[in-house]
């Protein structure tokens, strides 16, 4: 088996989960980190037994013993890394959102196609067991036609006009940071874009919106999505048939999936998993460019164009309404 030689570039939060989940796949190695700061990028090496930790990034980009760099920085900053990467001939998994607008996920995925390099926007919540077990449910018939979907992801998170969660300049806001998850449920399930939509919308202080629900409506069946970061949601999803529905708790890192008939469960899934779960994620990835690929089976670049334009439009229709 081919080892894929992994390069981290960021050493925050989401890197150091993504980098403990690692060690659970089968035939990959990381091989180097690379931060702004060249303590931040030591710390993290000494922590993951990494062999070299860098100051800026370029260095990353030309190392000849990385395959692939995982890109966990703030979400303005991916365009600019990712095409570096990709244009260096580095394969490239890039958190999500993977850009700020439609036009930049396009333009990345041209650059990709153009330097024959993989390319994928980490998704990682349509890899959980959960979710594909959902999924065949719905396959099956198990729930019927599907007709609601309800999703809501928020945490609260403090006001600060330059934390980066608010910060205008970073595209601050819930629906980038958190309402990605549940425009991302919506089209796994539906494919398509809806019908109809509205939207309601706080802003905080700076305006940006960090409180939205939006609802769609795609002919046969409807969507009710929102995040905030005023408060807590109940972070689960609804999937809900003619015939039955899906309950999944905190959809974003699935663990459990319960398939209901009315008012009895009739079957439970549960991954008993050990990390946080980007493992399944990272695996697949592992394997498509063993598979000499360089687009993901799984979330493609156009799933990735679609979460864009989704995004684009409820900002649009917040925009009109201020």
């Amino acid at each position: 088996m081919k080892t894929i030689r992994w390069g981290i570039l960021g050493a925050g939060r989401i890197s150091e989960q993504f980098v403990s989940d690692l060690q659970r796949v089968e035939g990959c190695a990381v091989t180097a980190v690379a931060a702004r700061s060249l303590k931040s990028a030591q710390d993290f090496a000494e922590r993951h037994n990494i062999a070299q930790a860098l100051e800026g990034y370029q260095a990353l980009y030309q190392h000849a013993d990385v395959d692939i760099i995982y890109i966990a920085t703030p979400h303005t900053c991916h365009f600019e890394q990712a095409s570096a990467a990709l244009n260096a001939g580095k394969h490239v998994l890039c958190e999500k959102p993977m850009t700020v607008s439609l036009q930049q996920s396009k333009q990345l995925a041209d650059i990709a196609k153009a330097n024959n390099c993989y390319l994928m926007e980490g998704m990682w919540t349509w890899f959980l067991p959960a979710i594909r077990q959902a999924q065949d449910w719905i396959a099956q018939g198990r729930i019927g036609a599907i007709k609601h979907i309800k999703a809501d992801f928020g945490y609260p998170i403090e006001y600060h006009p330059r934390r980066r969660e608010y910060d205008a300049e970073l595209a601050g806001g819930s629906l980038f940071e958190m309402g990605i998850y549940p425009v991302a449920l919506a089209w796994l399930l539906t494919g398509r874009a809806p019908n109809a939509r509205q939207v309601m919308a706080r802003h905080a202080d700076n305006g940006v919106a960090d409180d939205i629900i939006w609802q769609q409506d795609y002919g046969d069946c409807y969507a009710s999505l929102a995040t905030s970061f005023r408060c807590k949601q109940q972070n689960w999803a609804y999937i809900i048939g003619d015939e039955g529905y899906i309950a999944i708790p905190d959809f974003w890192r699935a663990h459990r999936a319960e398939l209901y008939h009315l008012d009895e469960m009739v079957e439970h899934f549960e991954e008993h998993r050990e990390g946080f779960g980007f493992q399944h994620q990272a695996t697949a990835v592992c394997e498509d460019l063993r598979a000499g690929l360089i687009e993901s089976q799984r979330v493609s670049l156009a799933d990735s164009h679609a979460f864009q334009a989704e995004i684009a439009d409820i900002n649009a229709i917040i925009a009109e309404q201020q």
